[in-house]
């Protein structure tokens, strides 16, 4: 059967529309916003923002507003009409919060959205006697061990005993031991502690 436009898509249109209502309008998303939106949709409610995290938001319908930002050094982005805004610390809801509240003052009926391109901030190290010692840039936290399998597990010549976790904190160096074999047992998992930016797990 040949469809024409007057009996067979109006036709079709018609019914999704006695059947729906009316269509909703919806912000327009990019290729690449879609993407990052899948990719860091899981970590988004709790990854705190910092330092060289990519950012994109906008605000529909105003296309001018859409902007590609950075988070500065000092925790900051600048955005237009509103200049600074704190990123470091909150999550991308709390921004964008942030972002509404003030924008609400120049932008009537504002719809913004914040999406985290890429998670530059979250940072472990993991160095000595692992397989693939190195940095590793993470879009959400991880314990000591998920650092250590990142890094490709224990050689041989490791002394899984004796692993330390450094961490700096207010300009003061902080310590804690790691006990590989008795975290693998399910004995002390307090040692299994979740990494902050910055932290490097040592393995002698």
């Amino acid at each position: 059967m040949q469809w024409t436009w007057g009996k067979g898509v109006a036709g079709a249109v018609l019914s999704l529309v006695a059947m729906y209502g009316c269509a909703l309008p919806v912000s327009p998303l990019t290729e690449a916003q879609a993407a990052a939106a899948a990719v860091a949709a899981p970590a988004q409610d709790k990854y705190l923002l910092g330092p060289e995290d990519a950012l994109e938001v906008s605000v529909w319908k105003e296309p001018e507003l859409t902007k590609q930002l950075v988070v500065r050094p000092d925790g900051k982005i600048t955005y237009p009409l509103i200049g600074e805004v704190l990123a470091a610390g909150r999550t991308v809801k709390q921004l964008q919060e942030e972002i509404l509240t003030r924008l609400g003052k120049y932008v009537t009926d504002a719809h913004v959205t914040v999406i985290l391109l890429k998670a530059q901030n979250y940072k472990v190290y993991v160095t000595g006697k692992v397989q693939k010692p190195g940095e590793f840039v993470i879009g959400k936290p991880v314990n000591v061990m998920q650092a250590i399998s990142m890094a490709g597990g224990l050689t041989p010549f490791a002394s899984p005993g004796a692993i330390t976790v450094l961490r700096s904190l207010g300009g003061r160096e902080e310590v804690y031991p790691f006990n590989y074999k008795e975290v693998a047992r399910g004995q002390f998992l307090e040692q299994n502690r979740t990494l902050m930016p910055g932290d490097v797990v040592v393995v002698p």
